[in-house]
């Protein structure tokens, strides 16, 4: 059984561009083996392109990595060095979707994630949130999607090793983007 436009209450066909005001595209990453840290890019853009199956539908996404915060001066400056993200030789990082699936009842949308020149096949888990009309007359969607890619795999290979043992950063890093998108008229 897979999904379908009538089964999504408010569902409409189109071209959707992402409100950055109440929109975020956030990662984080263990730290010192005992928490995680943080963290956002501060200027991204997407654009999502609803078909009359949902499971052909398509996204495009990009995020500036100078934007990086995370809410630390000096780390923000090392992510963009060429111990991590080499901000200036690979300024974008990009998602082009390949395809939607359901999967156990989940909405999973595979693609290429592309970081510091590396492309790497994706999926995200998706959790629709709904449609809604803003005070302004806007139709909007909304919905969070969240997946986890080693960070070896796009070239980020520093790390620490901590007095104790062990290293200063994990290599899972969980990304999460919380979206609100406008249909374009």
């Amino acid at each position: 059984m897979s999904i379908t436009a009538d089964q999504i209450p408010g569902y409409r066909v189109g071209t959707w561009t992402i409100d950055p005001t109440h929109s975020e595209v956030g990662f984080s990453v263990r730290h010192l083996a005992i928490s995680k840290v943080k963290g956002k890019f501060e200027q991204f853009d997407a654009t999502f392109t609803t078909a009359e199956n949902p499971l052909e539908s398509s996204v495009t996404a990009s995020a500036e990595v100078a934007s990086v915060n995370t809410n630390q001066k000096d780390r923000d400056g090392h992510l963009r060095t060429g111990d991590f993200f080499a901000a200036e030789e690979f300024p974008q990082l990009t998602f082009v979707s390949t395809g939607a699936r359901e999967d156990a009842g989940k909405l999973l949308v595979d693609g290429d994630l592309t970081l510091r020149g590396v492309t790497k096949p994706v999926t995200f888990d998706f959790e629709f949130g709904g449609f809604g009309e803003d005070a302004y007359g806007n139709y909007k969607a909304g919905f969070t999607a969240t997946t986890v890619v080693k960070r070896e795999d796009f070239g980020l290979t520093w790390n620490a090793p901590l007095e104790k043992g062990g290293v200063l950063l994990g290599s899972d890093v969980t990304i999460t983007l919380d979206v609100q998108a406008a249909l374009q008229q």
